[in-house]
């Protein structure tokens, strides 16, 4: 009888922990189902709108609406139509405006973006006016063409070295004359030579040598340090953005009233004014407020900026003060 009322009194064996249960298996089953399916839609790992996927490309479609205006502006000069020609280059230059606006604004800014912006004008602002010149003013002589070659590797070697010292974007002054700017002289030449302005006032003046010059000093400005302003930032909170916006509405409405009359007087007089800007200075041993090297951006309202006191305690040499053995806050940190 004991070995009965053991075998039906006696204690019964708890399942062990790790024998699994019905619905612990039901639990694993759908885990193995969620990681073969991957993420759930809604959650991370979907793939980017189409809204988005638009954003991102709208800067490189404006840097390649430049690519095909410089094209064309080659194919223009080649059949003889010089104005249109120039007309295209300027349409290319309003689209190199825009699309580093537009990469900023939308944030969609990379170094693809840079490189191509860089690759596009070379053609549109180096090679293009160069054709220009070339047909209009270099086709007799044998080696008259070396000057194209001059003026488009001063291009190429300016977009070069914009890209490495100023990271492809200048945001005080320009080191160098903007290859931009100088292709516009060359292209907006031709129109300006056919108002009655200029017939009747410089049209006996030896403009094929003029031009030769010309293109060769606009490579040195190209590569030299010669600070040169940016597109002034516009504002409504201070005279500066002011004036600023004003000035930018003036330029508009000239370039759009009489654009054969604005344009190359007016490149030609931000080129010439950077040049004397920077040997009246060198004469006078005078040195800018800041370092234009430096090329930092300017604070158009500081009327409400925070006034910090300084501590020059950090400038002392390491061994003058005491330091924490366990206090490592300024190996990562700027000094203010």
């Amino acid at each position: 009888m004991k070995s009965g009322e053991s075998e039906s009194h006696g204690p019964r064996r708890e399942p062990s922990s790790g024998a699994p249960t019905g619905t612990s298996n039901i639990e694993q089953d759908r885990a193995s189902r969620r990681r073969l399916r991957g993420p759930l839609p809604g959650r991370i790992g979907r793939p980017r709108p189409n809204l988005q996927r638009g954003v991102v490309i709208l800067p490189s479609a404006f840097t390649l609406g430049n690519l095909f205006f410089g094209i064309y502006a080659i194919v223009a000069a080649t059949r003889g139509d010089y104005e249109w020609a120039g007309w295209f280059i300027v349409i290319a230059g309003i689209l190199d405006m825009l699309d580093g606006r537009i990469a900023r604004f939308t944030r969609t800014g990379s170094a693809f973006g840079a490189e191509l912006d860089s690759l596009v004008d070379a053609i549109s602002f180096g090679v293009a006016p160069s054709v220009i010149m070339y047909e209009v003013f270099f086709t007799d002589g044998a080696w008259s063409w070396t000057v194209s070659f001059v003026y488009v590797t001063a291009v190429v070697v300016r977009l070069a070295r914009f890209n490495v010292e100023q990271a492809g974007r200048a945001k005080r002054y320009f080191l160098g004359l903007p290859s931009p700017t100088a292709g516009l002289i060359l292209a907006t030449y031709y129109p300006f030579s056919t108002t009655p302005l200029f017939v009747t006032h410089f049209g006996t003046l030896p403009w094929a040598q003029i031009m030769g010059i010309s293109m060769v000093l606009l490579g040195v400005l190209m590569v030299s340090h010669v600070p040169y302003s940016v597109v002034p930032r516009i504002g409504f909170r201070s005279a500066r953005g002011l004036g600023a916006l004003g000035f930018l509405l003036a330029t508009l409405v000239a370039a759009i009233a009489a654009p054969r009359y604005f344009f190359f007087p007016f490149l030609v007089a931000y080129t010439a004014w950077g040049l004397v800007r920077s040997v009246v200075l060198g004469l006078l041993d005078r040195l800018p407020d800041r370092d234009p090297l430096l090329d930092e951006e300017d604070d158009l309202d500081d009327s409400g900026a925070e006034v910090r006191s300084l501590d020059y305690t950090e400038l002392s040499p390491r061994s003058s003060r005491s330091v924490s053995p366990f206090d490592h806050s300024d190996e990562d940190e700027e000094v203010p």
